[in-house]
Order: structure tokens, then sequence, then C-alpha cells
């Protein structure tokens, strides 16, 4: 479809030609990187080779476990870390929300999107209800464990109670269980905007808490690797192949392992051509596109649209927009029809009918959350495609002016 203009980079990119031709040779080396024998040490090595690559990016000095992507990355540190509570931001991603349970503490953010610095500290301080791991026999093979809070802790689906000594050997209930562990999301994937991580990682570490950063939407940053306790990371957001991630650890005596592989942290056959394409996009630069984001906000707002959360620090590849008047629906038909692809909010939930959660938690009514679109920018994106969005925008726009008249 060459005539389309693709701009949900968000969502996911197109894999790099690089990356393209290390998958390729990641599968003429077919043998299974725990095999002892010439072939397997042969994967083995590849394997290793990758997983530094892909720690060198982010400057990570701790351990790279590979995983499937960053959602279930996010599930075994929020699943596993060994802290007593769990708490959140308002505006995390629905794989964090469902990982962290019903028993985290939530901290509120303010109209631009930036977390309350003032409510994190009270929330770190706080004393909330205790968090359980709870190891239910007969999960899927590579699922993470079933994180419960100590409230609905029950049985394991065959009338039998969970082992609660050695549910709480595993956890480290004698190590420290009254430390927080606290999830943020560097990046909005909906909004674009950016929580001051610098900032988080001091109040969480005062409080003697750990903190776990989702890193997805952000190009590789050495930055992390002073401030975070855990990293999620997802090579399809990167250039890379859909189907794996990694989760960075600092100390693995945080986490509790499962046995399996990944240094027993991740059981499962490691995906040997994937983390080679992970690693072989990682090596190309990613343009900023801080330019081109300024000036299709400015083109925005003079046509009568508004910017989400641009007060607030952003991503200079995601942009996310209201358009009065206009359901964000109908908005994604008639761009699509014109050729252009983009998204009404984060991709794992842009097919719900419920309202943003993140844009709720800034303060938008419901009517106006369902007005908004997100558009995002990837390695291709040129200001000839802006301006071709632009245009396109201000049509629409015209259009529901019209209506409103």
């Amino acid at each position: 479809m060459p005539d389309r203009l693709y701009l949900d980079h968000a969502a996911t990119t197109p894999m790099t030609a690089a990356a393209r031709e290390a998958m390729l040779c990641g599968m003429e080396m077919w043998a299974n990187p725990s095999s002892p024998h010439a072939e397997g040490r042969a994967a083995r090595a590849a394997l290793e080779e990758a997983r530094a690559a892909i720690g060198a990016a982010y400057g990570w000095r701790g351990e790279v476990l590979l995983t499937s992507g960053a959602s279930e990355s996010l599930g075994i540190a929020l699943g596993r870390a060994i802290a007593g509570w769990r708490v959140i931001s308002a505006v995390e991603h629905d794989a964090v929300l469902r990982a962290a349970g019903e028993g985290a503490v939530t901290v509120p953010v303010d109209a631009d999107g930036s977390v309350s610095l003032g409510a994190l500290r009270e929330a770190l301080t706080a004393t909330p209800t205790p968090f359980v791991l709870s190891e239910v026999e007969g999960r899927a093979e590579n699922a993470p464990l079933v994180a419960r809070t100590s409230t609905s802790l029950g049985t394991n689906g065959e009338g039998e109670r969970p082992d609660t000594n050695r549910v709480r050997e595993h956890s480290g209930a004698n190590q420290r269980p009254s430390r927080p562990v606290l999830c943020i999301q560097w990046c909005n994937s909906e909004t674009g905007v950016r929580q001051p991580i610098d900032a988080v990682a001091q109040i969480v570490h005062e409080a003697g808490g750990l903190l776990l950063v989702d890193a997805a939407q952000m190009p590789p940053s050495p930055e992390l690797a002073d401030h975070a306790d855990f990293v999620a990371i997802s090579a399809h957001k990167r250039g890379g192949p859909p189907g794996i991630g990694a989760l960075l650890v600092r100390d693995l005596a945080t986490l509790t392992p499962t046995g399996g592989q990944e240094r027993g942290y991740r059981p499962g056959t490691e995906n040997l051509p994937a983390a080679l394409g992970y690693a072989a996009a990682l090596a190309e630069p990613e343009p900023d596109h801080a330019g081109l984001r300024a000036h299709l906000d400015d083109a925005i707002r003079r046509s009568g649209g508004i910017v989400v959360g641009e007060s607030a620090p952003r991503h200079s590849a995601i942009g996310s927009y209201r358009l009065p008047g206009m359901a964000a629906n109908a908005q994604l038909i008639r761009l699509d029809l014109a050729g252009i692809s983009v998204s009404a909010g984060s991709a794992c939930a842009s097919g719900s009918l419920k309202p943003s959660h993140v844009l709720r938690a800034m303060g938008w009514s419901e009517e106006s959350t369902r007005e908004v679109i997100r558009v995002s920018f990837g390695r291709t994106t040129t200001a000839a495609d802006v301006d071709r969005f632009i245009q396109a925008w201000r049509a629409m726009a015209r259009g529901a002016r019209t209506l409103a008249a």
C-alpha cells in the first residue's frame, strides 16, 4: 500500500532491514541454546552476544532477562519483586493495572499527566494491603506467577489452599517485606507525557523502595541505569520483531526465581532469531522528531484542536490531540479513507468502548476523552508526511465546525 501514510508507530513500528537480516541468520542457528553439543553452544554464544548488546544499548550493568515483550516483563517484576506492596500511577498501561492487582496503591497525576510527587511520597510511606505471591500449579508454561493481594488469597482452583509457608519463603517475607515497589511508565503510551524518572527514583529509594520503569515507548538511553531497579522493554516498538522484550534487573536478589531458563527467572526455550533481531534494531539510532511534533502541535492548535499534556515534557514522536465535536472513531475512519493510519490511544485498549482511564485521571470529561486520537512518528516519518496529516486534520476540523453551526 504505497500511497498510505503510517503514523501509528507507538503501537508498533516496521522492522528495520538490519533486524530482518539478523533474524534470518538466527534461523540458520536452529539448535537449542541450552543443549550441550557444538550446535547448542554456538546458539548459546550468539544468544549471549545479543543479550549483552541489548543491555549495552541501555547502559545496563545488571542482568538482562529475555521475555516475550514488555507486558510479560512488567508481569514478572510486579508479580515477583520481593516487596511488601505495589504502587502504580493512575495513568499506567493496562498490563500494569492487571499485574499490580486490586490491592495496589494508585498515585494521582496532575492535569498535564505528570505524577504528583507529593502524593507519591505519601503512597510510599502508607500501610496498604500486603502483597502475596501465590504459586498456583497448572498455570501456562511461560506465564508469570499469579499475583494476588492477601485479601483475595483463596484456593488453587482444585479445592486446595496454596501452601502459604512456601509462598512466604519464596516471596522474601523475611527480607524487608514492608518495602514498596513502584511501577511507572517513563513515557505514557497514549499522551507521550514523560515522567521525571530522576525525581521519582530519588523519592522511591529514600523510602527504601524498588523502582520498576516501563520504558517500552522510549528509545534506548543510559539514563535509567542510574535510577531504576527494573526496566521493561520491548523490541517491536524499536524496529525489532514482535514477541520479544526484556526485563532489566539491577539485582536478582530482589526478584523471586521460578527455575528454568533465563538464569532461572523465566522458563521456556529462548527465541534466538528474535533476540538477534532485537539487538540489531537497537544498534540503529532513532531520529529526534521534536521539530516535527512541534510543527504538528502548532497546526492542531491553529485549527481549533487541543494538544493533550502540552505543558508537560513529552516524547518527541508521540502526540495526542482532541478535535472538539468529532468522535475519535469518526476521525479514524475519515483518516483511514484518506490513506492515513493513526489510533485512538494505546493499541492494547483502542478497541475498547470504555473512555481512556489515562485522560480521565488527568481530569478530562468522559465526552472529551472520546474525541482524542494519537499520532506517532517513526524512523521514516518526514515533514511532508506531517503536512499531509495536517491537511487531512484541517478538513476534519472544518467539517466539525460546520456540523456544530
